[in-house]
């Protein structure tokens, strides 16, 4: 697996590439947002690490110019700030988790590993909800025929949330599925990624396709449409 860890401190980003060159990894550094830029662009990752506090181009300012160019590698954020808001800002930008510095390196090995595994996904079939179809094999989602731009985890939390329409999921049982590991995690990443699928799947507001059941999770209201 291949790696691109992003962080400007020289002693962190070594200890970084050290620890999982040693785990087995192809790791490559970047010390500033330019340079990392210029990498993910032109090699394939399997995950980035990326620190938000970066010289040339901030974390957030590489996350969002990724997601919005279709690169859909999973993406681990590295922050020092304490501040939930800068935590969901970088979840909002398309970051798919985050670790707060400072940090245990088997629990960053182990969030990392996770983000891969999700990011393989599953094999399954298709299904059509409405106007929504998705296709479980090859992990794609289209709207009346139009292809909707998903990162992995924003595919993974509408493929769980619409294997089971009209059931009520928890945002503990969807932290469960995403992440494998049960750290203390804040149940507004789930929040997160609901409205991010939201404003993709449904920009105008007239399909509410996810419903929030108050104190409970989240519920897939779409029926599916039988063959």
């Amino acid at each position: 697996m291949r790696m691109l860890i992003v962080e400007d401190d020289a002693q962190l980003r070594g200890q970084l590439a050290r620890h999982f060159q040693a785990a087995g990894w192809r790791v490559e550094e970047a010390g500033d947002g330019r340079e990392a830029d210029y990498l993910a662009r032109e090699y394939p990752f399997d995950l980035a690490l990326v620190d938000l506090g970066l010289p040339q181009r901030s974390g957030m300012e590489l996350v969002r110019s990724w997601r919005r160019d279709g690169l859909t590698l999973p993406l681990l954020i590295l922050t020092a700030r304490s501040d939930w808001q800068d935590k969901v800002e970088g979840l909002e930008a398309g970051a798919d988790d985050y670790v707060t510095k400072p940090f245990h390196l088997p629990e960053l090995e182990a969030r990392a590993h996770a983000l891969v595994r999700r990011a393989a996904g599953r094999a399954d079939d298709r299904g059509e909800f409405g106007p929504l179809q998705i296709d479980f094999r090859a992990h794609t989602v289209s709207r009346e025929g139009e292809l909707v731009e998903l990162t992995h985890f924003e595919y993974e939390t509408l493929a769980y949330l619409a294997c089971r329409p009209g059931e009520v999921v928890s945002r503990a049982e969807l932290i469960e599925h995403l992440y494998d590991q049960d750290y203390d995690r804040d149940s507004n990443v789930i929040e997160v990624f609901v409205g991010r699928l939201r404003r993709k799947l449904d920009p105008d507001g007239d399909l509410k396709p996810i419903e929030t059941v108050r104190g409970a999770g989240y519920r897939f209201a779409l029926a599916p449409q039988s063959p």
